[in-house]
């Protein structure tokens, strides 16, 4: 059992404009994962568009790179993917 202070229960009622805790929780989870993959999916766009190929193709392409730009990207890159994968996954499984 999870207990909640009532000062918290009415902000994310009235927050949410929903009628009870249990759907402002709900709604509050799934409004954070959505934007999570918003930030999540405007990061690989950007990396797509600046490298000119997708994650996958910057990996092969890369693999014998060693620049700075090219591991920082790598990683920052990589990072995105992986948190979609995960952040997708924990929404299929709660809606």
């Amino acid at each position: 059992m999870l207990t909640i202070s009532p000062r918290l229960c009415k902000f994310l009622i009235e927050t949410t404009k929903t009628a009870d805790i249990e759907a402002a929780f709900s709604k509050i989870f799934r409004d954070y994962i959505d934007l999570k993959l918003k930030y999540l999916n405007e990061t690989i766009k950007y990396f797509e568009e600046k490298w000119g190929m997708d994650f996958e193709s910057f990996r092969k392409k890369t693999k014998s790179e060693y620049s700075y730009e090219v591991e920082k990207d790598f990683w920052e890159w990589e990072e995105a993917e992986s948190l979609k994968k995960y952040y997708m996954e924990i929404k299929n499984s709660w809606m």
